[in-house]
């Protein structure tokens, strides 16, 4: 009996299980050694939502009140203090999952189960102190994220930290527990540290090393910030300059990030910054997509706008992705 190719309405897609389709049985390919539950669960996110089957993502993350305070993240908007508010915009938007630290799942996980796929973000860090080698505190545990019925954990690094090391060290004990359990890995990785100036951490040559080194830890799925033209390492801008490598466009830059991680053969998504103008958010969607980027993580720019306009951005950016790559 032949399949059938017919597209779904929007709203049903977003709520409706879904096959292998489209790129996602290419991209699974490309983790030949994960054992089918991990395998599984890779596949609930690239195949939920409105984007479902594309190989893009676009995830909700709400991590925020911990790293930056209740008042600075959802002052903004009220109603985002509650927990379920983030579920909600996360299901309605048709997004492909939902990341959040153990309280905030805690909140929601019952009410909303089975709805939406969760990440829980299992280390996290605040800004009480003024830290210029910042290290985030194990929150979570691969045990949370299985009673939870999450699909994977999400864990933060910061290359060029003094506590570099360390967290790598942490990442690996996690992500094989998380690998054996059957869950993904998502990798926040974030340069920060004394050794780097403030431009320096979304230089270009210092993205796609942290890029890499989260490929290499065993991330199934990396985040990154987006990049910028900035060099900051001497020894790599002579590479870059002799070799020629095409940086000068946003869109340039995407390209060469997720080239930094196996070839394009690890899942690279952006993050969406600060809360920003919707026009300068929407271009920056359109050069990842552009260049080739997997997707986006937008937490800020959605949740600290009201429902409707949260809606709206979130329907724009992924209709953006669900457009053919030219």
């Amino acid at each position: 009996m032949q399949a059938t190719t017919e597209k779904r309405p929007a709203e049903n897609r977003a709520a409706t299980p879904v096959t292998s389709i489209g790129r996602v049985p290419e991209i699974l390919r490309w983790y030949g050694s994960d054992n089918p539950g991990t395998l599984t669960n890779l596949a609930r996110l690239l195949n939920h939502g409105r984007l479902a089957g594309t190989g893009k993502l676009v995830i909700l993350p709400v991590d925020q009140g911990f790293e930056h305070g209740p008042a600075r993240s959802f002052g903004p908007n009220p109603p985002a203090y509650d927990p379920r508010y983030h579920f909600e915009l996360a299901i309605e938007s048709g997004c492909n999952a939902y990341a959040a630290p153990l309280g905030f799942l805690e909140a929601g996980a019952r009410d909303f189960a089975g709805q939406i796929p969760l990440i829980l973000k299992v280390n996290d860090h605040d800004v009480l102190n003024d830290e210029k080698d910042p290290f985030q505190a194990l929150t979570g545990s691969v045990q949370d994220a299985l009673r939870l019925g999450c699909v994977g954990i999400g864990f933060t690094i910061y290359p060029a930290s003094s506590h570099r090391l360390e967290m790598y060290g942490q990442i690996r004990c996690y992500a094989e527990e998380a690998k054996k359990a059957g869950l993904a890995v998502i990798i926040w990785s974030y340069p920060r540290g004394s050794s780097l100036s403030k431009e320096g951490e979304t230089g270009i040559d210092v993205c796609g090393y942290a890029a890499h080194i989260a490929a290499q830890l065993g991330a199934h799925i990396i985040k990154v910030k987006l990049p910028t033209a900035h060099i900051e390492q001497d020894a790599a801008r002579k590479v870059y300059e002799k070799e020629k490598i095409p940086v000068g466009t946003l869109a340039e830059r995407v390209r060469h990030v997720v080239q930094c991680c196996f070839g394009g053969r690890r899942i690279v998504i952006f993050s969406g910054g600060p809360a920003d103008a919707t026009e300068t958010v929407l271009e920056e969607i359109r050069a990842i997509h552009a260049g080739g980027g997997f997707g986006s993580i937008i937490g800020r720019n959605s949740f600290q706008r009201k429902k409707a306009d949260a809606l709206k951005l979130l329907g724009d950016i992924i209709e953006i992705y669900s457009k053919k790559s030219s």
